[in-house]
């Protein structure tokens, strides 16, 4: 790879966490200021960073448009929609939807819950996320020994996320925040991504968020129906409002 293009990659990756000075951006990939000014003097004119008042430097629209095309051509987040604004607006916690690309999460969707939005917290959509770290990406680990993974590879922990399908996980996230999660499966039985519900610990407790599981569980069953996967025993019509062609076994 090109030396610029690399720095330049590099560069942006440093704006994901909020926008940083001159000083900063030339720390990041380790140059001295002037070529790091030409390399976002080159990127503003192109629309993927843009200069501020106070003379630093945050991602630009184009980096946005760019984003909002790839997610388009992730299908899952359109079928996914419609069930997660149901369950948002029953809930009335934060709702995401993420899949895992290597070891990490990246969120897809997110609407955000009535004490987040309140305290001014920035979406996830389109971040990433350490997959070990976040109950999210514990669920989608899980579902791994179903690609072909030794079972062995999977944690006490892992395992038994699998085996209850969801996990839970408190102060996740740099603020306080309490999350439990759930796979998504396409027709292959295999999780294609996660839901998640979760909540500043100082609103919800963790005991009360847990609560919500089987609304959870019955929004990601939706979700995994019309993605094109089978109906289990967790599918709920009462909830969802999903009308599977054949009802899941309850033996």
């Amino acid at each position: 790879m090109s030396q610029s293009v690399d720095r330049a990659l590099t560069l942006l990756g440093s704006l994901d966490d909020g926008p940083v000075t001159l000083e900063q951006a030339a720390t990041s990939i380790g140059v001295h200021k002037s070529t790091a000014l030409r390399l976002l003097r080159t990127l503003e004119e192109h629309g993927f960073v843009h200069r501020l008042s106070d003379r630093r430097y945050r991602l630009g629209g184009r980096v946005l448009s760019l984003a909002q095309a790839a997610l388009r051509e992730i299908d899952v987040r359109q079928v996914a929609a419609p069930y997660l604004a149901s369950l948002h607006e029953r809930c009335g916690c934060t709702v995401q939807l993420a899949v895992l690309q290597d070891d990490e999460v990246l969120y897809l969707d997110e609407l955000t819950g009535r004490w987040s939005a309140a305290a001014g917290r920035p979406t996830r959509i389109g971040r990433r996320a350490p997959a070990a770290g976040t109950a999210i990406g514990r669920v989608l680990l899980a579902g791994l020994a179903q690609d072909g993974r030794a079972a062995e590879e999977l944690s006490a922990d892992l395992a038994a996320v699998r085996r209850r399908g969801w996990a839970a996980e408190s102060a996740e996230h740099p603020e306080a925040v309490t999350c439990v999660a759930a796979p998504v499966a396409g027709s292959d039985r295999r999780a294609v991504a996660a839901c998640a519900i979760s909540a500043p610990t100082d609103r919800v407790s963790p005991a009360e968020l847990v609560k919500l599981v089987p609304e959870l569980l019955c929004t990601a069953e939706a979700i995994s129906l019309a993605y094109g996967g089978s109906p289990t025993p967790r599918w709920c019509e009462n909830r969802c409002g999903a009308r599977p062609a054949v009802r899941a076994s309850r033996t």
